[in-house]
């Protein structure tokens, strides 16, 4: 399986539920099949983006 084919079926499942990825997290995909970003890349951006507070 390729990488956009991974990404294809990934987007793909999110789908299914009903979901649809934000426009930042669908262009870091476009980043990762570029080549421009790594995959560490977009974990820390998940990351980041949803980590619980604590407190």
């Amino acid at each position: 399986m390729t990488n956009t084919q991974a990404w294809n079926y990934a987007l793909g499942m999110i789908k299914v539920d009903g979901l649809e990825p934000t426009k930042d997290f669908k262009e870091y995909i476009e980043k990762e099949k570029r080549g421009e970003v790594t995959m560490e890349d977009i974990k820390q951006y998940l990351d980041k983006k949803y980590k619980v507070k604590e407190g």
